[in-house]
């Protein structure tokens, strides 16, 4: 993965000052809002082209049903589980995604989180993305979110602040955003988090579809950014 520097020219210094104006600004964002890191798997998976409202709505009704450990998704028909994640929307392609983690997870970790958490990070990713429907950004949300290993991740959020103050080139790709990150800041899970936390806030708060830059906490930064 190497980095273009025509179109990804963000600077370190640039990124930890966006970093800490976030984080004066909104303060620590607790996430990801899930009790156990089996229900990260399942939300990063489910969260997928939908909303956090819809993903949570369909993990309750796994709650709900009792169904929410491997498993008990080991041995659901798809046609039930299709069902029960009908409100995260595109429910029978995530049910086989759920699915396609869970056969992984027992074929290599025999069902069990925390013997995954063990494995090497990089082998570790590389396996996530050779599961059908896992890609970069749910991968490294796993990665980070449910075992704790350093990978930044860059969503749709992500550029579009990005690209906003035009420190990426519209196509940047995924693994060119996410290098600069990572090779700016400190290999740290909690900084991990908790930016990629704030950048989603401010995307939900300020930097919408349209956008409201005169309020947002970044439109100081716009005459060093551009």
């Amino acid at each position: 993965m190497g980095t273009s520097p025509s179109r990804v020219t963000i600077r370190p210094a640039v990124l930890k000052k966006i970093y800490k104006t976030l984080f004066v600004k909104f303060g620590p964002q607790h996430w990801w809002p899930a009790k156990t890191p089996f229900e990260v798997v399942v939300g990063a998976i489910l969260v997928q082209n939908t909303n956090w409202t819809n993903t949570a709505a369909a993990i309750k009704n796994l709650k709900t049903k009792k169904l929410l450990n491997p498993q008990k998704l080991k041995n659901i028909s798809h046609k039930r589980l299709a069902a029960v994640i009908r409100q995260a929307g595109y429910f029978n392609v995530k049910a086989r995604r759920l699915k396609n983690f869970i056969d992984f997870l027992f074929d290599k970790y025999s069902g069990r989180i925390s013997t995954m958490a063990k494995e090497d990070s990089q082998l570790l990713r590389r396996q996530l993305l050779s599961v059908n429907g896992i890609g970069p950004e749910t991968a490294d949300s796993i990665l980070l979110y449910a075992l704790n290993k350093s990978f930044f991740v860059v969503d749709a959020y992500t550029k579009r602040i990005l690209l906003r103050h035009k420190l990426i080139l519209k196509d940047a790709t995924y693994d060119e955003v996410q290098e600069i990150f990572m090779k700016s800041l400190i290999q740290n899970t909690k900084l991990f988090n908790e930016y990629h936390a704030l950048i989603v806030h401010l995307a939900k708060k300020f930097c919408k579809r349209k956008p409201l830059c005169k309020r947002c906490p970044l439109n100081y930064l716009t005459p060093i950014l551009t």
